[in-house]
Parts: structure tokens; sequence; C-alpha cells
């Protein structure tokens, strides 16, 4: 691959319309001001990231965990470019537009999450595959590549398709983004059917695929080397990925200890193993003299962290950039960081699945999230499919036209109701399920 190719600001959707910049933003600007002002990012606000939404302590959303991944992204992104310009100094304008793209995508790579956390793609998934909706198999007109889309529904392809998607009533190319936004955010450059069995991540449904492989080849996304059934990843996708990585692990070892699932000295021996001895010994000896606080000293060990983190992930990319464009790196940046760092972060992992990830609070508003979505998939299947009935045409009025369940085909309709589903606040869909089951009801 090559950077020439890689860096456009061709717009989805508008590939043969250019207005020209008259305000001073750069296109990659414009696409963060897109995002930032549009319905679906808001939305995130009321998503949970890991713990449940706030009660008198604040823990991180889906909107907080993007904007703060977007930082991250940014200052690696800036640093990659930065450097790549020393390289290729003919095309020192455009690379030094990484950070501003990479900013962009930080900020959309949650967007296709449905409501309650990882629990809500679970719920999406094993309705069809375990749950209710198995008997739909025989009596859809659908394709196995179309049926695998739903069995193994994947928030990363999902957000792709609100992206590029038109929806009823909106315009052509959805969010009509740049062509590096949208390809930064696919982490699994391919289709359902070509996913590992045992991780099913997939980047792409089968109604979008079309529109990757546009953008594939006009940016030059070559195929992957070991997999001709799957493309290599479009090279900004890793500090995305990177960036995502950084937050998630040291924003929820900062929440958890918020809620007191760590303690304090559980916290600052997590976080003290990524720092060089000098490090350590500067904020043992000079700042936790000055900031007595521990809220305020567990701030600063993690900042001091994600700054080390973003160093290193930033120059793991430029010391493989080649094997990066030849489609050849494998795994992604943390994985290739110097083994101190890597070591912290791999016991960093293991402390959160232990101490985190199975608390009591994290499982509950799964194992509600899980209920109250395979619910809302029932009820909204039986309407869309069963038109006729008095209740489901009750129902089918309730839904936003936008989604058209009306569609010709079967998949099309199922991809409606998914859009619908997805597209919900867990407030939301907690309120819908209360009221389709009778438990509560609208106020005046």
């Amino acid at each position: 691959m090559k950077w020439d190719k890689l860096i456009t600001t061709k717009r989805f959707g508008m590939e043969n319309y250019y207005q020209g910049n008259h305000d001073g933003r750069t296109e990659f600007q414009r696409d963060y001001d897109r995002l930032i002002f549009s319905p679906a990012f808001r939305r995130l606000q009321n998503k949970t990231q890991v713990f449940p939404l706030p009660g008198s302590v604040f823990v991180h959303n889906r909107l907080t965990h993007s904007l703060e991944v977007s930082c991250v992204g940014r200052s690696i992104g800036n640093n990659v470019g930065r450097e790549l310009s020393k390289k290729y100094p003919e095309l020192a304008s455009e690379l030094s537009e990484i950070g501003a793209i990479v900013a962009a995508a930080c900020l959309a790579h949650d967007l296709g999450n449905p409501p309650f956390g990882h629990s809500g793609e679970n719920a999406i998934g094993t309705f069809f595959s375990e749950g209710k909706g198995v008997e739909y198999r025989d009596k859809l007109n659908i394709t196995e590549a179309q049926w695998a889309d739903l069995i193994t529904f994947e928030g990363n392809a999902n957000a792709f398709r609100i992206l590029t998607h038109q929806f009823e009533g909106r315009r052509e190319g959805g969010f009509v983004l740049t062509y590096p936004t949208l390809a930064s955010i696919v982490k699994y450059p391919y289709e359902s059917r070509f996913a590992d069995a045992k991780k099913q991540k997939f980047g792409f449904f089968q109604s979008e695929v079309e529109s990757y492989e546009r953008i594939a080849e006009d940016l030059g996304i070559i195929r992957n080397p070991n997999n001709k059934d799957r493309y290599a990843r479009y090279p900004l996708v890793y500090l995305v990925e990177a960036a995502d990585d950084i937050c998630y692990q040291m924003m929820d070892i900062e929440d958890a200890y918020k809620l007191r699932l760590l303690t304090f000295d559980e916290t600052k021996e997590l976080l003290m193993r990524y720092l060089p001895m000098k490090r350590r010994e500067r904020a043992e000896n000079e700042v936790f003299k000055m900031v007595s606080d521990e809220n305020e000293q567990i701030s600063y060990l993690r900042s001091s962290v994600v700054g080390t983190l973003i160093d290193g992930v930033s120059k793991v990319f430029i010391d493989n950039e080649e094997v990066i464009l030849n489609g050849e790196f494998q795994g992604a940046l943390i994985d290739h960081l110097p083994e101190e760092l890597r070591d912290a972060y791999k016991h960093s992992s293991k402390v959160s699945v232990k101490k985190i990830y199975r608390a009591q609070m994290v499982l509950d508003i799964e194992l509600a999230g899980y209920k109250i979505i395979s619910e809302l998939l029932d009820v909204l299947m039986s309407a869309v499919f069963e038109p006729e009935k008095a209740y489901s045409k009750q129902f089918l009025c309730r839904i936003p036209q936008q989604y058209n369940v009306s569609a010709e085909s079967d998949y099309e309709k199922v991809q409606s109701i998914l859009d619908y589903i997805s597209g919900m606040t867990d407030v939301y869909a907690l309120d819908l399920y209360r009221k389709i089951n009778g438990m509560s009801l609208p106020t005046i």
C-alpha cells in the first residue's frame, strides 16, 4: 500500500462532487465536527461502557470513552504523521492529517454498539443462533452469508453500516465521511462468513460489502497476503485500535478504583508497573509529596501511563511501517510493545477480568440487557413478519420511519429491526421493554 493513495479527501456518496473548503477546516476536521454534532454520537451518552450508568459515582459511558479515545488517537496520529513526514517530505501535507483522521475515526468506532455493552451484541447474535430467532432460519428467504451476519452480530460492522447506509429520508452516503476516516474504523476487513469460528469478528455486513470494496479499491488497500478472502487492514486502523486499547484498559481501572472494586494500593500497583524506575521514584518522592489526595495521585499515574503507551505504540507503528503497508503485520500494536510495558498490560488485563468484568454490578447489567434486547427482538420480529396481526399493526406504528421495515427482502427487514434496536440507548430500551410488558404506562 502507498501513502499517496491511502490519504484522500474523497467523500463517500459525494465522489463526483466537491464543494471546496470555505471555512478554514480541513476535510478531516469536517468529519470530526460532523460526528460530534450527530444524534448517533450524542446517544452514546446513555449507553453502557462497562459499568452501569452512573448513580452517585460518575463512570465512563460510551460517549466519554469515545471522546477520550479520540484524544489519545489524535496524539498517536500526530506522532506518526510527524515521523512519516520526515521520511516522505513530498507527502508532508497529506501525512500531517493523520492525527485528524484518527481522531475522527476514534469518535465513530463505537457508534454501532447496541445498548448494554457487549452483552447487547451477544444478545442479538444468540437470539438468532440459539434463542427464539432460530425458527426464522427456515421461514426467511435469506442466504447463508446473510444469516452469518445475524448469528454473529458485530458492533464494528454495524458502525460501518450506520456511517455509510442511506436510511429512509436521509441522503446518499450516510454521514458522507471521507474514505480514510471510514476505512480507519474497519478493524476486521472481511465478511462474517470469513471470520474465525472462535473470535467471530468481522468488519461489514453483506449489505455493505460493495461499499467497503469501493473504498478499498480507491485507497489501494490490498488483499491479505495470507488469506485472499480478507483485506489487509488500512494502516490507520492500528492507531485507532491502539487508542481504544489504551483507554479502555486505563479508564476501566480508574473507574474500578472509584467504585471501590480496586483498593488504592491495588490501583497504584497496577499503574506503577508501566513506569520505569526513575518515573516511579519521582512519583513517590516528589509528586506525591506535593499532591496528597489519593484520587489525584491515581489520576497522575493514569495520565503518566497513557502518555507512556502513546509514545510506545507510535514507535511500534513507525518501526513496522513497511510490514504494515505490505499487509503482513500480525496482532495489535500493543502486542509489540517492549517487554516491560507488554507484561504490565497483560497483568492489568488479567486483574480486570477477575475483579472488574466479573464484578456483580457488571454481570447484573449484562444479564438485564440480555433479557431486554432478546424480548425486544422477539416482539419486533413478530410484528414485522406477521404484520396482519392487531398487535403488530399497533407496534409497527411506533417504529421511526427512517427504518424501512417494509423493505423488499427479508434480510433488509431484519436489518431495519437491528438498526432500530442497536440505535437505542440503555434507558430507551429499558423504557420500551417495560411498556410492552405492561410494567409502566406513559405519563401525560
